[in-house]
């Protein structure tokens, strides 16, 4: 019996050890075990890294930099982006980030920038803004227009519409990029086998997407920081440049192609810690 009672306390103290280590324990972001996110108002705590991934992508683009981030103590979050409108896709983002406790930068990449600059807007938890080889449009700008506003852009050349019916009888027009030209257009510095698998797993935009005018702009009420890729084939160097300037963002110019997170993560991953300690 007091052998019996023995066993009952010790496996009690090894129940209770272990749920305090299930407790403190890493929490999980995209498969990557990670540091837990300290919790809302902790002095000092490190804001919550949003990612929000453009067209032709998906949220798997972040890996590297998600990797990264996590290594370095950050909580990270990196949703799918519907890639349906700016507004749509931005309440979709907020619907999330108003979720998450404590202060947040947020990071768009390409078209995912439209995206963070109307999410972001009115937001006090929202600290700074990102951009990556992204849009930055004032109220009533498009993707589209801001991509032809200076030359360089050969995205059209690339692009395979898809049309299919809505479910209300309207017709919808995806945007897709070629398989054979995807490396070429959109991760020229990938290593060709993670090319083709990016091309074999984009997600595709609709074309009204990139025709929405802005609405808001973040941009104009936060502090922010772009990442220009000077051989970018799908925003060009110049039209990214403009926009980061009448940001007045802290610009970082880097010789890579629109995957710049996939080809040079440690260049983005610096910038965003730039950014997150700038506003903490």
């Amino acid at each position: 019996m007091a052998g019996s009672n023995i066993s009952r306390r010790r496996f009690s103290t090894v129940a209770i050890r272990a749920a305090a280590v299930l407790a403190v324990g890493a929490t999980v972001v995209g498969g990557t075990a990670s540091a837990p996110a300290p919790a809302a108002g902790t002095a000092g705590a490190k804001p919550t890294i949003v990612l929000e991934h453009g067209a032709f992508a998906d949220a798997s683009s972040w890996n590297a930099v998600i990797k990264r981030l996590q290594a370095d103590g950050y909580p990270v979050v990196a949703p799918a982006d519907p890639l349906r409108g700016p507004a749509y896709d931005a309440a979709s983002l907020r619907g999330l980030t108003g979720h998450l406790p404590g202060p947040k930068i947020l990071v768009g990449h390409s078209y995912g920038g439209s995206v963070i600059s109307t999410a972001g807007a009115d937001d006090p938890e929202v600290k700074a803004l990102v951009y990556v080889a992204a849009f930055l449009p004032a109220p009533g700008e498009t993707a589209l227009e801001l991509t032809g506003r200076y030359p360089g852009s050969t995205l059209a050349g690339a692009l395979d519409p898809v049309t299919y019916p809505g479910p209300d009888g309207t017709s919808t027009t995806d945007l897709y990029i070629r398989t054979d030209a995807f490396r070429h257009q959109f991760a020229a510095d990938v290593p060709a086998g993670q090319a083709a698998l990016m091309a074999a797993t984009q997600r595709p935009i609709a074309q009204r997407a990139l025709e929405e005018p802005a609405t808001v702009a973040a941009w104009q009420q936060k502090p922010s920081w772009d990442v220009v890729t000077t051989e970018d084939l799908n925003i060009p160097a110049a039209a990214q440049l403009f926009m980061a300037r009448r940001a007045n963002a802290h610009v970082t110019e880097v010789a890579a192609s629109h995957s710049v997170a996939v080809a040079r993560p440690e260049v983005v991953v610096r910038v965003i810690e730039e950014a997150a300690r700038a506003t903490r």
